[in-house]
C-alpha cells in the first residue's frame, strides 16, 4: 500500500445546521437523495468526509459534492461511494483504495479520509 493522500476536516455542528436553515437548497446541493433526510450529526460528518477527501485527493474545481456520496457497508462502517469528477479523479490518481472513518458528538464532526494507490 501505497498512501496518495490524506485528510481531515472538521464540523461545528451548530454553525452547519445554521446554514442549512438559512439556505434551504444546500442541502440538496451538498447531499445525493439517500443522504439528505440523515440526521443533523451523521449529515454533518458526512459533510466532514466530503471535505476530507477533497483534501485528500486535492480534487479538481467544478466537482459536485454529490459526487462524493458516504455510505455504511454491510457493518455499518461508512465508506466512500464516488460519481462523476470524483470518480475520475480518483483513476486519474491512480486510486485502488479509500478508507473513512467520522466521529461526532453534540456539537463536533470530524472525519479522516486515507487515500492509497
Amino acid at each position: 500500500m501505497t498512501i496518495l493522500g490524506i485528510g481531515v476536516d472538521v464540523v461545528d455542528i451548530p454553525r452547519f445546521a445554521a446554514s442549512l436553515e438559512r439556505t434551504p437548497t444546500l442541502r440538496n446541493r451538498l447531499f445525493t437523495a439517500a443522504e439528505a433526510d440523515l440526521p443533523l450529526e451523521s449529515l454533518a460528518g458526512r459533510f466532514a468526509a466530503k471535505e476530507a477527501f477533497v483534501k485528500a485527493l486535492r480534487a479538481p474545481a467544478g466537482m459536485s459534492w454529490q459526487d462524493i456520496e458516504v455510505v455504511s457497508d454491510a457493518q455499518g462502517a461508512p465508506e466512500l461511494k464516488l460519481h462523476g469528477a470524483a470518480l475520475d479523479r480518483a483513476a486519474e490518481l491512480g486510486v485502488t483504495a479509500t478508507h473513512l472513518s467520522i466521529s461526532h458528538d453534540t456539537t463536533v464532526a470530524t472525519a479522516f479520509v486515507v487515500a492509497e494507490c
